[in-house]
């Protein structure tokens, strides 16, 4: 399904929301929870940028997220899960390639937007928000990785 780039970006905060309230886990809480977050401000930032060009006819300048995840040191799952582990990785690993694709989606939908556009201040936004979702895919590979891995939950901060 083809979303428009403010409903892209409400399907993301949904993903990372939902993902939340099922990962059983604190620190993926806070994860996705963070996510969420950084999602939702996207969104409105899009909606404001939106609505400054339909009147001004010129986006405002944005100045990046600065909504922060904490690092997360290293949990040790195998230890925690035993036999469990098995089954509630295979879900985690779901949710996290599930979550890398909306972010690789992301960044290509606000590069080709970037490349669109021959307005310097408005390719400097969208370059911008491709950047942020850049870093959102580079932390949630390094979760992937260190849980397929090593069995250990661990980020760096963000």
């Amino acid at each position: 399904m083809q979303y428009s780039l403010p409903e892209a970006e409400q399907e993301a905060a949904k993903f990372y929301r939902d993902a939340a309230q099922k990962a059983g886990n604190n620190a993926l809480n806070r994860l996705f929870s963070g996510l969420a977050d950084l999602e939702q401000l996207h969104y409105d930032k899009v909606v404001e940028m939106a609505l400054a060009l339909q009147k001004q006819g010129k986006l405002r300048a944005y100045e990046g997220s600065s909504l922060v995840i904490p690092e997360q040191s290293e949990i040790d799952l195998a230890k925690a899960a035993g036999d469990a582990l098995d089954a509630t990785k295979l879900s985690m690993m779901d949710v996290l390639t599930a979550a890398q694709k909306i972010e690789k989606a992301a960044n290509k939908r606000y590069s080709e937007l970037a490349d669109q556009t021959s307005d310097r201040d408005t390719k400097a936004v969208f370059q911008k928000l491709a950047r942020e979702e850049e870093r959102h895919l580079r932390l949630l590979t390094e979760v992937y990785w260190n849980l397929n891995d090593r069995g250990v939950l661990k980020w760096p901060s963000m």
